[in-house]
């Protein structure tokens, strides 16, 4: 299959597949109403709000949206409207979940509420960037930046499944996955590389299908083959990977931020692990980045 370089190239096909249902938490703010009103426009989602009507109502004018191109869910605040998003996506009325203007903290209790069990007994809750940057050919799928500290090698592993799983969805056929640390050698006290010693090794046991992964190795052999040439290191990982995943969540962050804020990366972003994607979408967010998060939630639903 053809590399693929843009988000675009992914958000095309949406057009040929069955529309799916997204149910915005508390949705009273305009930049979601706006991302939201604009995918269903495109025809890629239904929209559903929770929140106060009255507000919603009143930014949909603002947005440039007619209220009645979504289900308006009447809520008396947010907690309330938290509460019903998150039981409607798991009672399956709704495929996808986003954060609308509500509080990660908040809305996170509601979806990790045990009593909806929106969360399966067992399954790892963590962050799945797309990223187009540039200076790089094609899409990166990077993990985790947002959610696990400091990830066991166990939970690496969950993790890698899950960048392998959404390569695939988004039509990359044998994503080339490599273990980032800060060097390519084993050193006992830097456990980013004994872990990606281990991953690697259940790579080659056949644990991690569909993908050519390897590591460790520092994000400049990733990345560049030239650098990967010059030290000699031989993979076909090297320098063309798909997938990164990161050793924390400080290296991976840094790595987000860094993209976003000094190289004007696009990008779109999702919670995996729970029974649907989850948009966590921030307040500082563009619409943009919204609107191609939803984009991603629903082409890996």
């Amino acid at each position: 299959m053809e590399k693929i370089g843009k988000l675009e190239d992914i958000f095309n096909g949406l057009k040929s597949k069955p529309v799916k249902s997204m149910v915005v938490a508390n949705g009273v703010d305009s930049h979601s109403i706006e991302a939201v009103g604009e995918a269903v426009r495109r025809g890629w989602i239904k929209g559903i709000l929770t929140g106060n009507r009255k507000i919603i109502e009143e930014q949909c004018l603002l947005a440039g949206f007619e209220s009645h191109i979504f289900e308006i869910i009447d809520c008396p605040d947010e907690d309330d409207a938290a509460r019903m998003a998150v039981e409607l996506a798991s009672k399956g009325k709704a495929d996808i979940l986003m954060k609308g203007l509500i509080s990660t903290d908040r809305f996170m209790k509601a979806l990790l509420d045990k009593t909806v069990g929106l969360l399966p007994k067992g399954n790892l809750l963590t962050h799945i960037t797309v990223m187009q940057t540039p200076g790089y050919d094609k899409l990166l799928i990077v993990s985790d930046v947002a959610i696990i500290p400091l990830p066991t090698v166990e939970q690496k592993a969950i993790i890698v499944q899950y960048l392998i799983s959404t390569a695939h969805r988004i039509g990359i056929e044998k994503p080339l996955v490599a273990f980032v640390a800060a060097t390519e050698q084993v050193i006992s006290k830097m456990p980013a590389t004994t872990d990606a010693v281990l991953l690697k090794q259940r790579w080659l046991n056949g644990d991690f299908p569909g993908s050519v992964c390897d590591g460790p190795m520092g994000l400049d052999l990733a990345l560049d083959k030239e650098a990967a040439e010059i030290k000699n290191f031989n993979s076909p990982v090297a320098g063309n990977a798909d997938c990164l995943l990161f050793p924390n969540i400080e290296s991976g962050n840094v790595f987000y931020k860094a993209n976003t804020k000094l190289f004007n990366a696009s990008i779109a972003a999702m919670l995996v692990g729970a029974s649907v994607p989850v948009v966590l979408s921030s307040r500082g967010d563009s619409v943009e980045t919204k609107l191609n998060s939803i984009a991603l939630a629903a082409v890996v639903c």
